[in-house]
């Protein structure tokens, strides 16, 4: 698949998710929705990222985004991880990979890229950043401002890549 852009249509997914039911970019149309693609449950910075993106949940919120975390780890593994940090927002299983090579997130060898994706209300991908080696992460407030863009309508240019 080529490598996706700002301004492209979202990839469409069905994947199972924390509470044991389906998600769909679909189903949050006209919403913003931040998708981050991240390697591993219980990794160092995998914790750190994600605590980091649970503690801003309501910030995303006001703003009407929908924040969805995505890796290959299984639902027992995402409750485990959910339950054990208190993780405020859905982690979604993607087993098979399909949804990180829709989205261009693999590596070489068929590991996740920690990567970011920020959906407009019309699911147009507004802000991306898939990064070659998954040290850091993006900050929440980076986040918030690519959000806050997509709803203004103010994003033009190529996607961040890392």
């Amino acid at each position: 698949m080529p490598e996706l852009q700002v301004g492209d249509l979202a990839p469409e997914f069905s994947l199972i998710g924390t509470g044991g039911r389906p998600y769909r970019v679909r189903e949050f149309a006209g919403n913003p929705i931040v998708l981050a693609f991240y390697p591993d449950d219980f990794s160092p910075v995998c914790t750190t990222q994600l605590r980091a993106y649970s503690a801003s949940i309501d910030d995303f919120t006001q703003l009407g985004a929908v924040m969805l975390g995505i890796s290959p780890q299984s639902l027992v593994s995402h409750e485990s991880f959910t339950e054990r940090l208190g993780i405020r927002f859905p982690l979604l299983c993607d087993e098979d990979r399909s949804v990180a090579r829709n989205y261009g997130v693999l590596g070489p060898l068929g590991f996740y890229r920690r990567s970011v994706f920020v959906l407009d209300r019309g699911q147009r991908i507004s802000y991306c950043h898939v990064s070659r080696a998954g040290l850091t992460f993006r900050s929440s407030d980076e986040l918030l401002r690519a959000v806050q863009e997509a709803i203004d309508g103010s994003v033009d240019g190529p996607p961040r890549r890392g």
